[in-house]
């Protein structure tokens, strides 16, 4: 048992695959609620405020083979700090990774953790007492059927935002979740996995959790750029990122996403389509896509900076990001 100021819970250590999904199987049939959980960097703070906590915890740490790097192949415990290019890692995934958080968090975090990142909103991310003074939100109502605050006046959709950097770069490097569970594998690119439901998160499933991702050998041919904005650049969760990734000579490779927007990281496969359509003409291009991108996305009154700064500020981040492509 583990035990904490604000909350406890039994913490699972399979060793394997196969004890992992029977301990779920197991806690599924005797009706028990439970979560995954890998560095902890992100499920433990929103347990320590008693946000959405279950009496069963699965730890993924002991897993056999699930810390794996490669150009083609990284699992799903495989630590932020290790993702560099000395260790295999594709230098767009090195570069997005050095850019989460602390280099202290980082030597915790991990990929599978930063892709099934909790979204996040002002509302929810608070102490357990100060939401109990505003009667709670729709996504952790505690049975009160509370509204949301963002937008008011509709309980069917959440729209916490989804904050990780490492999506983005994946989904520009055309990666695949791989996901097991009690019911066994199965297998969606990375632009599939994210639901915009700031509830339900992903496509995961009850007592499923993400294996590893792995790249087509193709990826390796592509260069590109990560840009993003925080409030602190030692620190902070984006407020918005751009990543880019395009194969040298080749115009219509270039491939674009978004995250910490909207309640999913977002590809912007149509405005770069659109752009190519029209004839590149270099920097112009490069201008007219960023508006194109920027005009894409709608974020909302829900982390630190405002919806408007951060819709601005898009242009200039996947300007910046794009540049390279120029070259």
């Amino acid at each position: 048992m583990i035990i904490n100021a604000n909350a406890s819970f039994t913490l699972h250590h399979p060793s394997n695959v196969e004890q992992a999904c029977e301990i779920a199987k197991q806690l599924l049939e005797d009706g028990q609620q439970f979560d995954w959980v890998a560095g902890g960097t992100d499920l433990i703070p929103n347990y320590k405020w008693h946000i959405n906590t279950k009496p069963h915890v699965i730890s993924l740490a002991k897993i056999e083979g699930t810390n794996v790097i490669s150009a083609t192949e990284i699992g799903c415990m495989a630590r932020l700090s290790d993702l560099t290019i000395a260790n295999g890692a594709h230098p767009l995934i090195a570069e997005a990774a050095s850019k989460v958080a602390s280099s202290l968090i980082r030597k915790n975090a991990t990929m599978g953790g930063n892709l099934c990142l909790d979204t996040r909103c002002f509302w929810y991310n608070q102490g357990e007492d100060w939401r109990r003074s505003i009667d709670w939100c729709h996504k952790a109502d505690c049975g009160s059927g509370a509204d949301c605050r963002v937008i008011p006046n509709q309980n069917t959709l959440c729209v916490a935002t989804y904050q990780g950097d490492l999506a983005p770069n994946l989904m520009v490097l055309e990666a695949v979740v791989h996901i097991v569970g009690p019911s066994g594998q199965r297998q969606v690119s990375i632009g599939d996995f994210y639901q915009l439901d700031g509830k339900k998160k992903n496509v995961l499933e009850a007592g499923e959790f993400l294996l590893k991702v792995t790249l087509p050998k193709q990826s390796q041919q592509r260069i590109g750029c990560y840009q993003k904005l925080r409030v602190r650049d030692s620190w902070d969760f984006p407020e918005a990122g751009v990543a880019a990734s395009w194969i040298a000579g080749d115009e219509k490779s270039l491939l674009i996403a978004s995250t910490a927007l909207e309640s999913i990281p977002k590809m912007h496969d149509e405005q770069v389509s659109e752009a190519l359509a029209a004839g590149w003409n270099g920097a112009d291009s490069v201008k007219s896509l960023s508006v194109a991108i920027q005009k894409s996305i709608n974020p909302v009154n829900n982390t630190t900076l405002t919806p408007r700064y951060r819709k601005k500020m898009v242009r200039v981040l996947a300007k910046r990001a794009i540049e390279g492509f120029l070259q």
